[in-house]
């Protein structure tokens, strides 16, 4: 199993489109081995994580609840992830001056 793909059943409150969509990005990156599409590969790797999230959703809706919440906390939950998605929105990078 991928290590960065966390367990989306049982968490409460429920796994968000977001986070679903996150685990199917970093599913597709392990298995493609792309890491950042190009031009050749964004439609196919972009259909890959729609169909795989889509079908992650379906998964956890049919599948019972868990006893007990997964072990670790979703990274998209985590307050310091949370600090670096918000710092990344605040401060849009600037754009960078060419050097004649």
């Amino acid at each position: 199993m991928c290590r960065n793909i966390t367990e989306l059943r049982g968490l409460e409150p429920a796994a968000t489109d977001e986070e679903i969509e996150a685990a199917a990005r970093q599913y597709v990156r392990k298995v493609s081995g792309i890491r950042k599409p190009n031009d050749a590969t964004r439609d196919a790797f972009e259909l890959a994580i729609a169909e795989i999230a889509h079908a992650t959703a379906h998964l956890l809706e049919a599948v019972p609840e868990r006893r007990q919440p997964p072990p670790t906390l979703p990274p998209l939950r985590r307050p310091e992830v949370q600090a670096r998605i918000a710092a990344r929105h605040s401060h849009p990078h600037e754009a960078v001056a060419s050097v004649d």
